[in-house]
């Protein structure tokens, strides 16, 4: 025989302070492009062009978790997990919200939902959570989906900075960042229960750590084809190409 006996799962707390820490430090937050949003520093073609980019991640967590609820043979859990479909797919659900956002910024509600106009990189990047969750096992699905732990902070604080420094987009255009702090919460809650109760070897809790990782990897990557795209050298200071 080769190798030594499997390592045990950490207990649930510890595990939770493991998935904290690592979701935590790579979350997109950290990413200069927010940075610069949260500091006032983005003109509105660089606001709009994030507005309209990020509409196209916002299509995909409704179609991600319906494969989620797909991948459970448990009533309960899909009666759980539907209502993120809802709370993105109503009339007044998160895309209409985001639709209204970008109205708000000044782009035209159609284009954006056509979609057509979105970075290849970007729907590459997104594309790429949707065959994650697709592929991956359900209880490394939910963990993907943890990143939403540290969404509730970030949409205050973007609520905020909006309301502070661009003035311009009326406070009711803001409706879907102030919408996403009690269901983050709510929803962040339900999945580390879920991940915790079944995650039950040390292997499995490495392959949902992993999971996160990789979707927050997503996030990143969806804001770095933006920055290269809206604020790399050739924009200058004022948006417009030197």
């Amino acid at each position: 025989m080769t190798g030594g006996a499997p390592r045990a799962p950490l207990p649930g707390a510890e595990f939770i302070e493991w998935i904290r820490r690592e979701g935590e430090r790579r979350y997109h937050d950290h990413h200069r492009y927010h940075v610069l949003m949260h500091d006032g520093k983005l003109t509105k073609l660089q606001l709009q062009q994030w507005v309209l980019n990020r509409y196209y991640y916002q299509t995909r967590i409704p179609i991600k978790d319906a494969i989620i609820v797909s991948k459970s043979e448990d009533p309960a859990f899909r009666r759980m997990w539907i209502h993120r479909i809802q709370d993105h797919d109503a009339e007044d659900g998160g895309l209409e919200l985001w639709l209204r956002l970008a109205e708000g910024v000044g782009l035209d509600r159609d284009e954006v939902r056509s979609c057509r106009s979105v970075l290849p990189g970007v729907r590459f990047a997104c594309d790429g959570y949707v065959e994650l969750v697709r592929e991956r096992s359900l209880v490394e699905a939910v963990a993907s989906s943890l990143t939403e732990f540290f969404a509730p902070d970030l949409m205050q604080k973007r609520v905020l900075a909006w309301e502070r420094h661009y003035p311009w987009v009326s406070r009711d255009m803001l409706e879907y960042f102030r919408s996403r702090v009690p269901r983050a919460r709510r929803d962040s809650e339900e999945a580390i229960d879920y991940v915790v109760r079944h995650a039950l070897s040390h292997e499995l809790q490495e392959r949902c750590v992993a999971a996160l990782i990789r979707k927050t990897e997503v996030l990143w990557h969806l804001l770095d084809c933006v920055y290269a795209a809206y604020i790399e050298p050739g924009w200058g200071p004022g948006g417009a190409r030197a």
